[in-house]
């Protein structure tokens, strides 16, 4: 598998998806994450307005770069 792989949120019918506890009152711009380490020893993400819709697959050091650098600041989330 690549490093990052797109899938369909229904062929991963064991995920357990949740939203972040900063996702605006109106959840018109959310990001929902599983984790599908256990089977796939990926960290899943999809669009919480399409939850039947594409996810993306990223390895855990992919996702937790993203987080930190989330936490730092380095993306405009305006």
């Amino acid at each position: 598998m690549p490093e990052t792989a797109v899938v369909r949120a229904t062929d991963l019918p064991g995920a357990a998806w949740f939203k972040s506890s900063y996702s605006g009152s109106d959840q018109s711009q959310c990001v929902e994450v599983a984790d599908v380490r256990p089977g796939l020893g990926r960290i899943a993400v999809r669009d919480s307005k399409d939850p039947e819709g594409p996810a993306l697959l990223f390895t855990p050091g992919q996702f937790a770069a993203f987080v930190a650098d989330a936490r730092a600041g380095s993306y405009d989330m305006d």
